[in-house]
């Protein structure tokens, strides 16, 4: 796979990076509300914010203008991604594969540059790239150690920026936020991500649309 190439668009603070990556755990998701949980990685922050406090009516157009804010090809590399999520994780989320860790970071990141396996006894396997599953591999079936970590490497001006998803059997892998020390781009990645890959067009228009909506009294 052809690495992107990123610019500098906004460092990120490492603190911040790390709350982001609390974030992902499906416990402080709505269950009920699918957009929410399939949006929720690539919103801004005050998207966030604004959206929990709506009314349900207000939900729903919320929905409408936050696609409506950006470009069609904004809105294609989504859906692109979010096919490649539910085929490449169904085994570990079957009604909702994108509802796991490694898919909220391929939704907001795209797929990593290269994907590692390294276990406690220093053996480490590289994964190849291939068409079908962008180089994420599903190893559910095989008997791997509970230690195991599935490192996602991912390019940043000049640096490396790696996420660790730590395998939890039968078949889940969960981001492990502890081994981000010392990761001090990777809020600036994730920003940059959501303000290029998902960028706003008209940022003052849409903010006022918003403030329009209704709210939770």
């Amino acid at each position: 796979m052809n690495r992107n190439k990123f610019s500098f668009y906004k460092t990120g603070a490492a603190l911040g990076a790390i709350m982001l990556l609390a974030a992902c755990s499906a416990n402080m998701i709505p269950s009920k509300d699918v957009w929410y949980m399939q949006h929720f990685i690539i919103m801004q922050d005050f998207e966030r914010e604004t959206y929990k406090a709506l009314t349900e009516e207000g939900m729903l157009e919320f929905q409408r203008l936050f696609w409506e804010a950006r470009s069609p090809e904004s809105r294609q590399v989504f859906l692109n991604r979010l096919e490649v999520a539910s085929k490449a994780f169904k085994k570990e989320n079957s009604s909702q594969p994108w509802n796991c860790d490694r898919a909220r970071i391929l939704l907001l990141n795209g797929s990593p540059a290269n994907v590692e396996y390294e276990q406690n006894d220093n053996w480490m396997m590289s994964v190849t790239n291939d068409r079908q599953n962008s180089g994420i591999s599903e190893r559910n079936r095989e008997n791997i150690e509970a230690r195991t970590a599935e490192v996602w490497t991912y390019p940043y001006k000049q640096f490396m920026i790696k996420y660790a998803f730590t395998f939890s059997p039968p078949k889940n892998w969960k981001l492990a936020t502890g081994a981000f020390a010392g990761n001090r781009y990777l809020g600036a990645l994730e920003q940059q991500s959501k303000e290029q890959t998902y960028a706003i067009e008209d940022i003052e228009s849409y903010t006022k649309k918003l403030e329009g909506l209704s709210r939770k009294k």
